[in-house]
């Protein structure tokens, strides 16, 4: 399996070269589709759809297959996120057309044009290109509708910005049987997918016409994409369905975009699926029969989110406006985030909702140092990722309520004929690196609880637990008490249920992890404020 976690640039005098003074590079119309499989990896998956699917209030797990069987293994997720990707075409967004019979077009330091035809139909869009100082070739972030970017640290930090209008391949104000712009030009006017996929599409295009360039402007490596609020849903949506974006960077995308669907809907505040469905034709036409009843539906946003893993993902939320689903945001974020923990890549995620400013698409401080860190490392392949968690105490979600399946550990190999896990008796939700802490109870008791810190900032951490069964019979149930430092207090626990927030708590398990098979082990998580000062005292006892 190819895990495209980031292209990393190597750079060097002969890289710097720039030929014709960044002059523009035209394709060569008989050239034909590019080649570009790298769009989505899954196209030799079979993939059959059921009929229906099973009413479900909760998160649906992401690792199941639809055969009913969950991977065991990270070379299954390709064709598990093949299953995810088809899913969410048919119930929410609609199809993305394959690759068209030809893409031409051109690069210069000042625009970008795109040339489509298929199945006997053509159309042409435009984006503008603002190059920041230095001497490239520069990796690029795609900036949908200009609205929300910050596009000065976006530069500064190394990256060119490509400026493009979405409204050009898909417009708003337009009734669904009579769709307008360059999509539906080729598509059909009565198609039934919706603008974020046809955004998504147009973005693609975008890449193809790069990628055929000479590199001498716009380098071949190197791709992010961005936009807030409606094109916020856009950049979330072109991040998940196309598998060259190396960071995807969603900015306060509300109903459509990051927020879990399920949790929206009952979310005081949130924009109304039947509202957002209504307001623009964003959604594909078959989301409507889900709008008043959403636990229907077969797939939920933080599956998107899973859709982006191992890849970058930069998510800001603004917990300010209760339209935006804040709340609803992050429970997607920390469910796609146990995707990224899977395949190991649990640094490459960060969500960060914990601002000051409640301005619409405002252009925040708190967000410029994770930005750049991201792009040096997902653009540039230099540097570290941010992967943290900052999720604002008023719009912190509960994880553990939205979901009754855990995480497996999956192994590097290919899968064997050995059963998948049971996520009833047999937990497998262990932390991918070792703890940084011993376990601070008796070894010889029934269970233990070992800490280890995952995250940490100036105002706060993420911490993990594990608690191991130490005997030779399943453990049904367990507790685990411990001590927080002075000042600290939790405003996210997950895979658990706390007694309280601050000093000393105690955290229980949950339905589906209070039984570990002998020698089993299973994780809860946390956020918490203050310092990064690691629990003490921490005991683990089985009725």
């Amino acid at each position: 399996m190819r895990f495209h976690r980031y292209r990393p640039r190597l750079w060097g005098a002969a890289a710097f070269v720039v030929a014709a003074s960044l002059a523009a590079t035209t394709l060569n119309p008989q050239a034909g589709p590019p080649a570009n499989a790298a769009e989505y990896d899954g196209v030799d998956c079979v993939v059959s759809l059921p009929g229906s699917s099973p009413t479900n209030s909760m998160l649906p797990d992401p690792f199941t297959k639809l055969d009913g069987t969950r991977i065991s293994a990270k070379s299954e997720w390709e064709c598990r996120r093949a299953e995810i990707k088809e899913l969410a075409e048919d119930s929410i967004y609609g199809e993305k057309p394959g690759m068209p019979d030809s893409v031409t077009g051109s690069v210069s330091s000042s625009n970008i044009t795109v040339n489509v035809s298929d199945q006997g139909r053509s159309a042409s869009f435009s984006a503008s290109v603002d190059l920041p100082s230095g001497s490239g070739p520069f990796p690029a972030v795609i900036v949908l509708g200009g609205l929300g970017a910050d596009t000065d640290t976006i530069k500064s930090s190394g990256a060119a910005v490509i400026n493009f209008d979405p409204y050009e391949v898909g417009q708003e104000d337009t009734s669904r049987s009579n769709k307008q712009g360059a999509f539906y030009d080729i598509y059909g006017s009565s198609s039934s997918t919706g603008l974020l996929m046809a955004w998504s599409w147009g973005v693609s295009r975008i890449i193809d016409v790069i990628e055929q360039s000479n590199g001498s402007v716009i380098s071949t490596d190197g791709t992010g994409v961005t936009g807030c609020s409606r094109f916020g849903k856009g950049a979330f949506t072109a991040g998940a369905f196309d598998q060259r974006i190396d960071l995807t960077m969603p900015i306060e995308s509300g109903t459509g975009g990051v927020p879990a669907l399920r949790g929206v809907a009952q979310e005081d505040g949130a924009q109304p699926l039947s509202n957002a469905y209504s307001e623009q034709p964003w959604f594909g036409d078959v989301f409507n029969s889900y709008t008043s009843n959403p636990a229907a539906l077969p797939v939920d946003m933080h599956e998107i989110v899973g859709m982006v893993a191992p890849r970058g993902l930069l998510i800001m939320e603004n917990p300010h406006i209760d339209w935006l689903g804040a709340t609803s945001g992050s429970v997607a974020a920390l469910g796609g985030a146990e995707v990224y923990k899977a395949l190991g890549a649990q640094e490459n995620i960060t969500y960060w909702s914990d601002v000051q400013d409640g301005s619409h698409c405002a252009t925040r401080s708190e967000w410029t140092a994770p930005l750049q860190q991201s792009i040096q490392k997902f653009l540039l392949g230099t540097g570290s990722a941010p992967g943290e968690f900052r999720i604002a105490s008023g719009a912190s979600g509960n994880l553990s309520a939205w979901r009754n399946w855990q995480t497996p550990t999956l192994s590097d190999d290919e899968p064997t004929d050995e059963p998948t896990d049971d996520p009833t008796d047999d937990p497998t939700d262990e932390p991918t690196d070792e703890p940084t802490d011993e376990p601070t109870d008796d070894p010889s008791g029934v269970c233990t609880a070992s800490y280890q810190t995952i995250n940490s900032w100036s105002s706060g951490y993420q911490g993990e637990v594990t608690v191991s069964n130490n005997t030779a019979s399943t453990l049904n149930g367990w507790s685990v008490d411990m001590t927080l430092a002075s000042g600290q207090s939790i405003s996210n626990l997950w895979n658990g249920d706390n007694s309280g927030t601050s000093g000393a708590i105690t955290v229980s398990n949950v339905a589906w992890n209070g039984s570990i098979a002998p020698d089993g082990s299973t994780t809860f998580g946390f956020v918490a404020s203050g310092s990064s000062t690691a629990p003490s005292g921490l005991t683990c006892t089985s009725p």
